[in-house]
Protein backbone atom coordinates (compact mmCIF):
# COMPACT_ATOMS: atom_id res chain seq x y z
CA UNK A 1 0.00 0.00 0.00
CA UNK A 2 1.58 3.30 -1.25
CA UNK A 3 0.59 6.36 1.26
CA UNK A 4 -0.10 9.91 0.60
CA UNK A 5 -0.53 13.28 2.73
CA UNK A 6 -0.94 15.28 -0.79
CA UNK A 7 -3.60 14.32 -3.18
CA UNK A 8 -1.44 15.95 -5.34
CA UNK A 9 1.11 13.12 -4.86
CA UNK A 10 -1.32 9.98 -6.47
CA UNK A 11 -0.47 9.28 -9.80
CA UNK A 12 -2.81 9.41 -12.26
CA UNK A 13 -5.84 6.57 -12.15
CA UNK A 14 -8.38 5.51 -14.34
CA UNK A 15 -12.05 5.16 -12.34
CA UNK A 16 -10.73 4.04 -9.03
CA UNK A 17 -12.55 2.47 -6.45
CA UNK A 18 -12.62 4.93 -3.63
CA UNK A 19 -14.15 4.78 0.02
CA UNK A 20 -14.27 8.09 2.89
CA UNK A 21 -14.32 7.12 6.39
CA UNK A 22 -12.38 8.05 9.98
CA UNK A 23 -11.86 4.47 10.19
CA UNK A 24 -11.34 4.39 14.06
CA UNK A 25 -10.20 0.65 14.76
CA UNK A 26 -10.25 -0.42 11.43
CA UNK A 27 -12.83 -2.89 13.05
CA UNK A 28 -15.20 -5.63 10.97
CA UNK A 29 -17.33 -2.67 9.41
CA UNK A 30 -14.86 -0.97 7.93
CA UNK A 31 -12.92 -4.21 6.78
CA UNK A 32 -16.06 -5.16 4.90
CA UNK A 33 -16.11 -2.27 2.96
CA UNK A 34 -12.34 -2.83 2.04
CA UNK A 35 -13.37 -6.47 1.31
CA UNK A 36 -15.81 -5.13 -1.32
CA UNK A 37 -13.75 -2.98 -2.65
CA UNK A 38 -11.18 -5.24 -3.64
CA UNK A 39 -14.66 -7.55 -5.28
CA UNK A 40 -15.13 -4.61 -7.44
CA UNK A 41 -11.82 -3.65 -8.78
CA UNK A 42 -12.21 -6.35 -11.22
CA UNK A 43 -10.87 -4.52 -14.36
CA UNK A 44 -7.13 -4.56 -15.38
CA UNK A 45 -5.03 -1.90 -13.21
CA UNK A 46 -8.18 -1.03 -11.13
CA UNK A 47 -7.17 0.69 -8.07
CA UNK A 48 -8.35 1.08 -4.93
CA UNK A 49 -7.80 4.10 -2.24
CA UNK A 50 -8.95 4.88 1.08
CA UNK A 51 -9.25 8.58 1.86
CA UNK A 52 -8.77 9.48 5.91
CA UNK A 53 -8.02 12.39 7.94
CA UNK A 54 -5.51 13.18 9.94
CA UNK A 55 -6.07 14.89 12.82
CA UNK A 56 -8.83 13.13 13.23
CA UNK A 57 -12.18 15.97 12.87
CA UNK A 58 -12.85 15.67 16.60
CA UNK A 59 -9.99 17.28 17.51
CA UNK A 60 -10.56 20.15 15.02
CA UNK A 61 -14.05 20.94 16.01
CA UNK A 62 -14.39 20.12 19.68
CA UNK A 63 -11.70 22.47 21.12
CA UNK A 64 -13.24 22.45 24.56
CA UNK A 65 -13.32 18.95 25.13
CA UNK A 66 -10.17 17.81 23.80
CA UNK A 67 -9.43 16.09 26.65
CA UNK A 68 -12.33 13.70 26.51
CA UNK A 69 -11.81 12.15 23.04
CA UNK A 70 -10.05 9.40 22.76
CA UNK A 71 -9.63 6.93 19.99
CA UNK A 72 -9.13 3.23 19.41
CA UNK A 73 -6.42 3.35 17.69
CA UNK A 74 -3.01 6.29 16.74
CA UNK A 75 -2.80 7.29 13.16
CA UNK A 76 0.66 4.15 12.88
CA UNK A 77 -1.73 1.54 13.99
CA UNK A 78 -4.59 2.55 11.71
CA UNK A 79 -2.48 2.55 9.12
CA UNK A 80 -0.81 -0.37 9.67
CA UNK A 81 -4.72 -2.10 10.01
CA UNK A 82 -5.58 -0.16 6.90
CA UNK A 83 -2.28 -1.89 4.83
CA UNK A 84 -3.45 -5.62 5.74
CA UNK A 85 -6.92 -5.19 4.13
CA UNK A 86 -4.85 -4.91 0.92
CA UNK A 87 -6.03 -1.54 -0.38
CA UNK A 88 -3.49 -0.09 -2.86
CA UNK A 89 -3.63 3.80 -1.95
CA UNK A 90 -4.29 5.39 1.54
CA UNK A 91 -4.56 9.30 1.38
CA UNK A 92 -4.33 11.25 4.57
CA UNK A 93 -6.12 14.79 4.03
CA UNK A 94 -5.17 17.45 6.40
CA UNK A 95 -8.10 18.03 8.53
CA UNK A 96 -8.58 21.87 8.93
CA UNK A 97 -11.68 24.32 9.53
CA UNK A 98 -11.49 25.01 6.02
CA UNK A 99 -11.74 22.05 4.94
CA UNK A 100 -14.56 21.29 7.65
CA UNK A 101 -16.11 24.48 6.05
CA UNK A 102 -16.51 22.34 2.69
CA UNK A 103 -20.02 21.33 1.50
CA UNK A 104 -21.00 17.95 0.69
CA UNK A 105 -20.98 18.79 -3.16
CA UNK A 106 -17.64 20.51 -2.90
CA UNK A 107 -15.79 18.13 -1.70
CA UNK A 108 -16.59 15.37 -3.94
CA UNK A 109 -16.37 17.90 -6.68
CA UNK A 110 -12.88 19.04 -5.89
CA UNK A 111 -11.16 15.88 -4.47
CA UNK A 112 -13.12 12.66 -5.35
CA UNK A 113 -13.84 14.07 -8.94
CA UNK A 114 -11.37 16.71 -10.16
CA UNK A 115 -8.47 14.90 -8.69
CA UNK A 116 -9.25 11.55 -7.97
CA UNK A 117 -11.75 11.27 -11.30
CA UNK A 118 -13.83 7.77 -9.32
CA UNK A 119 -15.46 5.28 -10.93
CA UNK A 120 -17.05 3.84 -8.24
CA UNK A 121 -17.15 5.46 -4.02
CA UNK A 122 -18.31 2.69 -1.38
CA UNK A 123 -19.51 4.21 1.88
CA UNK A 124 -20.95 2.76 4.72
CA UNK A 125 -24.40 2.78 5.82
CA UNK A 126 -24.50 5.34 8.06
CA UNK A 127 -21.67 7.70 6.76
CA UNK A 128 -21.57 11.63 6.68
CA UNK A 129 -19.46 13.98 5.09
CA UNK A 130 -19.13 17.55 4.18
CA UNK A 131 -19.75 20.55 6.76
CA UNK A 132 -21.98 20.04 9.51
CA UNK A 133 -21.56 16.19 8.46
CA UNK A 134 -24.96 17.53 6.08
CA UNK A 135 -24.22 14.85 3.28
CA UNK A 136 -25.81 11.15 3.06
CA UNK A 137 -25.76 8.44 0.78
CA UNK A 138 -28.89 9.68 -0.87
CA UNK A 139 -26.69 12.85 -1.29
CA UNK A 140 -24.02 10.59 -3.06
CA UNK A 141 -26.04 9.22 -4.95
CA UNK A 142 -27.72 12.42 -6.33
CA UNK A 143 -24.02 13.91 -6.87
CA UNK A 144 -22.78 10.23 -8.02
CA UNK A 145 -25.61 10.74 -11.02
CA UNK A 146 -24.37 14.02 -11.66
CA UNK A 147 -20.63 13.90 -11.58
CA UNK A 148 -20.45 9.85 -13.21
CA UNK A 149 -19.70 7.90 -10.06
CA UNK A 150 -21.79 4.32 -8.78
CA UNK A 151 -22.38 4.57 -4.84
CA UNK A 152 -22.33 1.37 -3.14
CA UNK A 153 -23.37 1.43 0.17
CA UNK A 154 -22.57 -1.23 2.46
CA UNK A 155 -24.59 -2.30 5.36
CA UNK A 156 -24.50 -2.81 9.11
CA UNK A 157 -22.05 -6.03 10.02
CA UNK A 158 -23.29 -7.66 12.89
CA UNK A 159 -21.03 -9.74 15.49
CA UNK A 160 -23.27 -12.11 18.11
CA UNK A 161 -26.41 -9.71 17.12
CA UNK A 162 -24.73 -6.41 17.88
CA UNK A 163 -23.81 -3.91 15.25
CA UNK A 164 -20.27 -3.58 14.84
CA UNK A 165 -19.51 0.15 15.50
CA UNK A 166 -16.24 2.11 17.26
CA UNK A 167 -18.65 3.68 19.65
CA UNK A 168 -19.59 0.02 21.13
CA UNK A 169 -16.03 -0.84 20.80
CA UNK A 170 -14.93 2.34 23.19
CA UNK A 171 -17.15 1.41 25.55
CA UNK A 172 -16.44 -2.31 25.50
CA UNK A 173 -13.19 -0.74 26.69
CA UNK A 174 -13.49 1.08 28.81
CA UNK A 175 -15.65 -1.57 30.94
CA UNK A 176 -12.69 -3.70 30.51
CA UNK A 177 -14.57 -6.26 28.18
CA UNK A 178 -11.22 -6.70 25.86
CA UNK A 179 -12.98 -10.02 24.53
CA UNK A 180 -16.64 -7.82 23.18
CA UNK A 181 -13.76 -5.10 21.68
CA UNK A 182 -11.81 -7.59 20.21
CA UNK A 183 -14.66 -9.48 18.14
CA UNK A 184 -15.98 -6.52 17.05
CA UNK A 185 -12.55 -5.32 16.06
CA UNK A 186 -11.66 -8.59 14.24
CA UNK A 187 -8.00 -8.75 16.02
CA UNK A 188 -6.54 -7.84 19.39
CA UNK A 189 -6.89 -4.28 21.00
CA UNK A 190 -2.98 -3.40 21.41
CA UNK A 191 -0.83 -0.51 22.89
CA UNK A 192 2.70 0.79 21.53
CA UNK A 193 4.87 1.94 23.96
CA UNK A 194 8.81 2.93 24.74
CA UNK A 195 10.16 1.00 27.29
CA UNK A 196 11.12 2.97 30.23
CA UNK A 197 13.05 2.47 33.99
CA UNK A 198 10.03 1.92 37.05
CA UNK A 199 10.23 1.59 40.34
CA UNK A 200 12.03 -2.16 39.66
CA UNK A 201 9.86 -3.59 43.00
CA UNK A 202 8.10 -6.22 40.40
CA UNK A 203 11.49 -7.85 40.55
CA UNK A 204 11.71 -7.82 44.25
CA UNK A 205 8.01 -9.94 43.98
CA UNK A 206 9.22 -11.57 41.34
CA UNK A 207 7.35 -10.17 38.60
CA UNK A 208 9.80 -8.10 36.84
CA UNK A 209 7.54 -5.66 34.44
CA UNK A 210 8.26 -3.72 31.46
CA UNK A 211 6.67 -0.22 32.23
CA UNK A 212 5.77 1.86 28.79
CA UNK A 213 5.66 5.52 28.48
CA UNK A 214 1.54 6.30 27.40
CA UNK A 215 1.39 6.41 23.99
CA UNK A 216 -0.26 9.34 21.88
CA UNK A 217 -2.68 11.79 24.80
CA UNK A 218 -5.64 10.35 22.62
CA UNK A 219 -5.00 6.92 22.75
CA UNK A 220 -8.24 5.13 24.41
CA UNK A 221 -6.48 3.05 27.13
CA UNK A 222 -8.83 0.53 28.45
CA UNK A 223 -10.13 -0.31 32.06
CA UNK A 224 -7.91 -0.81 34.63
CA UNK A 225 -7.41 -4.08 35.59
CA UNK A 226 -5.08 -7.12 34.76
CA UNK A 227 -5.11 -9.04 31.66
CA UNK A 228 -4.15 -11.85 30.18
CA UNK A 229 -2.00 -10.85 26.77
CA UNK A 230 0.61 -11.30 23.91
CA UNK A 231 3.91 -8.96 24.08
CA UNK A 232 5.59 -8.12 20.58
CA UNK A 233 9.49 -7.64 21.34
CA UNK A 234 11.91 -7.33 18.66
CA UNK A 235 9.69 -8.91 16.16
CA UNK A 236 8.47 -11.74 18.53
CA UNK A 237 5.05 -12.62 20.26
CA UNK A 238 5.59 -13.43 24.36
CA UNK A 239 3.09 -14.66 26.61
CA UNK A 240 2.36 -11.87 29.44
CA UNK A 241 0.31 -10.67 31.95
CA UNK A 242 -0.30 -7.25 31.50
CA UNK A 243 -1.75 -4.48 34.02
CA UNK A 244 -3.09 -1.29 33.97
CA UNK A 245 -3.77 1.54 36.78
CA UNK A 246 -2.49 3.51 39.43
CA UNK A 247 -0.34 0.47 41.62
CA UNK A 248 -2.44 1.41 44.52
CA UNK A 249 -0.96 -1.12 47.19
CA UNK A 250 2.37 0.02 46.04
CA UNK A 251 2.26 3.80 45.53
CA UNK A 252 0.48 6.31 44.69
CA UNK A 253 1.28 7.37 40.64
CA UNK A 254 0.38 8.14 37.37
CA UNK A 255 -1.71 5.69 35.20
CA UNK A 256 0.51 3.19 34.33
CA UNK A 257 1.05 -0.15 31.73
CA UNK A 258 3.11 -2.65 32.79
CA UNK A 259 3.34 -6.25 31.62
CA UNK A 260 5.44 -9.34 33.11
CA UNK A 261 6.59 -10.72 29.82
CA UNK A 262 6.62 -14.83 30.66
CA UNK A 263 9.69 -16.43 29.96
CA UNK A 264 12.05 -13.59 29.38
CA UNK A 265 14.85 -12.01 30.62
CA UNK A 266 16.59 -9.63 28.46
CA UNK A 267 16.93 -5.42 28.66
CA UNK A 268 14.96 -3.68 27.04
CA UNK A 269 15.02 -0.40 27.99
CA UNK A 270 14.40 1.85 25.74
CA UNK A 271 13.14 -0.21 23.00
CA UNK A 272 9.52 -0.36 21.54
CA UNK A 273 6.64 -2.96 22.54
CA UNK A 274 3.41 -3.87 21.60
CA UNK A 275 0.95 -5.26 24.40
CA UNK A 276 -2.20 -7.07 22.85
CA UNK A 277 -4.42 -7.31 25.53
CA UNK A 278 -7.04 -10.59 24.98
CA UNK A 279 -8.75 -10.85 28.52
CA UNK A 280 -9.40 -8.98 31.62
CA UNK A 281 -8.23 -10.94 34.51
CA UNK A 282 -9.50 -8.80 37.30
CA UNK A 283 -9.88 -5.59 38.75
CA UNK A 284 -7.10 -3.66 40.27
CA UNK A 285 -7.23 -4.06 43.83
CA UNK A 286 -5.75 -2.62 46.73
CA UNK A 287 -4.06 -5.09 49.13
CA UNK A 288 -3.26 -4.58 52.46
CA UNK A 289 0.42 -5.36 52.52
CA UNK A 290 2.94 -6.71 49.79
CA UNK A 291 2.95 -10.06 50.53
CA UNK A 292 -0.82 -10.38 49.75
CA UNK A 293 0.10 -8.62 46.42
CA UNK A 294 2.72 -10.98 45.91
CA UNK A 295 0.03 -14.11 46.51
CA UNK A 296 -2.64 -12.62 44.22
CA UNK A 297 -0.03 -11.91 41.64
CA UNK A 298 1.10 -15.59 41.93
CA UNK A 299 -2.44 -16.73 40.91
CA UNK A 300 -2.48 -14.21 38.61
CA UNK A 301 -0.32 -16.10 36.38
CA UNK A 302 -1.93 -19.17 36.74
CA UNK A 303 -5.39 -17.90 35.68
CA UNK A 304 -3.10 -16.31 32.55
CA UNK A 305 -1.33 -19.01 31.48
CA UNK A 306 -4.08 -21.18 31.83
CA UNK A 307 -6.11 -18.87 29.55
CA UNK A 308 -3.50 -18.20 27.01
CA UNK A 309 -3.13 -22.35 26.69
CA UNK A 310 -6.76 -22.70 25.97
CA UNK A 311 -6.66 -19.84 23.65
CA UNK A 312 -4.45 -21.76 21.73
CA UNK A 313 -5.92 -24.90 21.42
CA UNK A 314 -8.99 -23.62 20.76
Amino acid sequence: MQIFYNIEQIPMLTKPIATVGIFDGVHCGHQEIFRQMKNLAKKPNQKTVAITFEPHPRIVLNNNNKEKIKFINVLEKKIERIALSGIDYLLILPFTPKFAALSPEEFVREYLVDRLHIGTLVIGYDHHFGTSRSGDYHEMERLGDKYDFSVVEVGEVCCDGEVVSSTKIREALKEGEIEIANKYLGYSYSITGKVVHGNKLGRKLGFPTANIILPDQYKLIAANGVYACYVLVAGKWYEGMGNIGFRPTIEKSLLTIEVNIFNFDKEIYGETITIAFVKRIRNEIKFPDIEQLKQQLKQDRKCVQTFLTVSLDE
